[in-house]
């Protein structure tokens, strides 16, 4: 029987585990292209890890505006689990001299989350992320995937750029095909194809 075994241990402690998925989630989410590349076990079980953070911050968008203040505050509070606490141990400016410290990585993806991607997701309801495979690694023949998240800015230029080109090449098409119809009603010879009569 295969009780309790849902998950890869991946080679590692729980503490570990935890700690290298919380890392891998805060990339993915605060990367410039949506995209990560990692090993193959590594994104699979980031997937689900990831999308439940998105989740979250879905349910926080799509609460009434009214009254709903403090369940937004706790969506918040259970997605910032999925990503590592900020400036915990930061020492405290003591004088005004003295610069704040910088915003860590995880409390940025948060922000990120529940501002934008939450907008983006707000409507979906689920499948969040997409894995897509590279083959495998020079050094060590590991298995590489990239694992992005869907409906990215890249995702969607790339779609009305294809859009754009089809609307051109149709276009194209009506008027080449209007041009000879009017030469036809012109007056002009039109040769005929041969026919397999």
């Amino acid at each position: 029987m295969r009780h309790l075994k849902a998950h890869r241990k991946l080679g590692r402690t729980s503490e570990h585990r935890n700690s290298m998925l919380r890392n891998l989630a805060t990339s993915l989410i605060n990367a410039k292209h949506e995209r990560i590349v990692t090993t193959l076990p590594k994104a699979k079980e980031l997937r689900p890890f990831v999308e439940r953070a998105i989740t979250l911050s879905r349910q926080a968008q799509n609460l009434p505006k009214e009254g709903s203040e403090a369940r937004a505050l706790h969506l918040r509070r259970q997605a910032a689990g999925f990503f590592h606490a900020g400036n915990a141990t930061a020492p405290v400016a003591t004088f005004k001299g003295q610069a704040k410290p910088e915003r860590t990585a995880g409390v940025a993806a948060l922000k990120r989350l529940f501002g934008e991607l939450g907008a983006r997701y707000k409507d979906r309801p689920g499948g969040y992320t997409r894995i897509l495979k590279l083959g495998h690694r020079e050094g060590d023949r590991a298995e590489l995937a990239i694992i992005e998240l869907v409906d990215n800015p890249r995702e969607i230029e790339a779609q009305e750029a294809d859009k754009k080109r089809a609307k051109a090449a149709s276009t194209k098409k009506k008027a080449s095909g209007g041009k000879k119809a009017k030469g036809a009603k012109g007056g002009e010879e039109v040769e005929d194809a041969p026919s397999d009569e």
